[in-house]
């Protein structure tokens, strides 16, 4: 009761301001019609107060939201199930549903006709541009009288997290190396012929085809032994995102860190759809959303996009100065692929470990000092500075600018590596020279796997 006299509104406080002046007054001037007006204003929100106050009411909530993985800017349908366990009427109920701001404005229902065992379902959607993990809820329920003079407060503890992905771009195939194959392709390697050093094998299983058996291993472990007909070659590709708050400029949705992972979502997800498996690492050395740098996602397109994507929904700016490449270890690694921002002669040790662990490093270099000033249109054909840096320390490198697509930038980077692959074909033949400057750095290491790929 004490709770139900405390959740008293403006109005029923003013009703029971009012009937106790009433009743001093009648008091005072010896006018028993007006203290009668008195007690029945006073009664009133009294009245009110103890129904509201014993009422037994037990609301359960059931929310969904659908789906809970969308992309910047799409919609999602938000919906909620209420239902009264309660064995007597509730009143009016006001719902709020808490929402972070950037998905909209707090969402508010009033609904009456409450009773046992009453039923009530409403919707409505949220939208966010930017990219990230919000938790919807928790709903606060506050049960009010038909006459607005008191309001109970509730709120349920239950809230159901929206993932917002940040935006992609389907990207033109272009020629990949870096798996262990050589190529993009995941080809099963046949062991039908070969001597028994080059044959992978098993113990014999009941019901395996006797034409499997593979007799020198057979005869040479006492125990039948049979072939595994194939094993499968598995490609292989890391997506590195520099994070770092040093190496990018602007704030918000139109900062170079939001086109940075924008960048490397779309590249994740080709790379996936080619068959790839793919890992996101950042400049911290470790991968985001809880995923293990050891650990690769699975190859089939459908299983592995939705991890990735959850990740670099969450990359926020780190602070530190320099990229960590912990995640290299001791192992070549097949294809790599970094969408950086600034960078300078402090990252280069770093980047030169990544191009002596890896089969081919492709580098998007955001050029990061457009983004302060992004409606400065940037000259034709102006070379951007941290992709020259980078070719110079023996990656495949291409220049991204504000205005650009990136689906142009993509292509520009695969006849970038056509270039550096036929020089390094003619370099081997004596047909033509090598390059020369910068680009002999460029094409060492990248024309010399081409060559041995063709």
């Amino acid at each position: 009761m004490r709770e139900a006299f405390s959740g008293l509104t403006v109005r029923g406080r003013a009703f029971l301001a009012a009937g106790v002046t009433a009743i001093v007054c009648a008091v005072l001037l010896g006018q028993t019609a007006l203290t009668r007006v008195g007690v029945l204003v006073v009664a009133l929100p009294v009245a009110t107060a103890l129904v509201v106050g014993r009422s037994r009411y037990r609301l359960a909530l059931v929310r969904t939201v659908t789906p809970q993985l969308v992309t910047a800017g799409q919609p999602a349908r938000v919906n909620l199930a209420l239902t009264n366990e309660g064995r007597t009427p509730s009143g009016v109920l006001l719902l709020e549903d808490h929402v972070p701001y950037v998905l909209g404005t707090r969402p508010r229902f009033v609904l009456d006709g409450i009773g046992h065992g009453w039923r009530r379902q409403v919707t409505y959607q949220v939208r966010s541009d930017v990219r990230g993990r919000f938790e919807i809820g928790p709903m606060t329920v506050r049960v009010g009288d038909a006459f607005g003079l008191v309001e109970l407060g509730r709120a349920f503890r239950m809230t159901v997290p929206l993932i917002v992905t940040p935006r992609t771009v389907p990207l033109p195939a272009i020629p990949l190396g870096g798996g262990w194959t050589g190529s993009g392709d995941n080809r099963p390697r046949a062991f039908a012929t070969g001597s028994a050093e080059d044959v992978t094998v098993r113990d014999y299983r009941q019901g395996d085809d006797l034409r499997r058996v593979h007799w020198r291993s057979s005869a040479r472990t006492g125990e039948l032994m049979v072939r595994r007909e194939e094993q499968p070659w598995q490609s292989r590709a890391t997506v590195l995102v520099d994070n770092r708050l040093t190496a990018h400029r602007g704030q918000g949705i139109a900062s170079s860190l939001e086109a940075a992972v924008s960048a490397a979502a779309s590249i994740a997800v080709h790379l996936s759809q080619r068959g790839y498996m793919v890992r996101l690492v950042t400049a911290s050395g470790e991968s985001e959303g809880g995923h293990d740098t050891g650990q690769w996602h699975l190859r089939d397109a459908d299983l592995n996009v939705r991890p990735l994507l959850e990740a670099l929904a969450t990359v926020q700016l780190d602070n530190r100065d320099r990229i960590d490449t912990s995640w290299l270890g001791e192992h070549a690694h097949g294809l790599t692929v970094a969408v950086l921002g600034s960078v300078g002669q402090g990252d280069a040790p770093a980047l030169r470990q990544v191009v002596h662990h890896t089969a081919t490093a492709l580098a998007v270099a955001l050029d990061v000092d457009l983004w302060t000033a992004s409606s400065a249109a940037p000259p034709a054909g102006a070379p951007g500075g941290g992709a020259a840096f980078l070719a110079r320390s023996g990656w495949r490198a291409v220049a991204l600018r504000p205005r650009d697509r990136l689906e142009t930038a993509w292509e520009e980077l695969g006849r970038t590596g056509a270039r550096v692959a036929a020089g390094g074909v003619r370099g081997a033949h004596g047909a033509a020279p090598g390059p020369s400057g910068p680009d002999e750095t460029l094409g060492g290491p990248a024309a010399a796997w081409a060559g041995a790929a063709r």
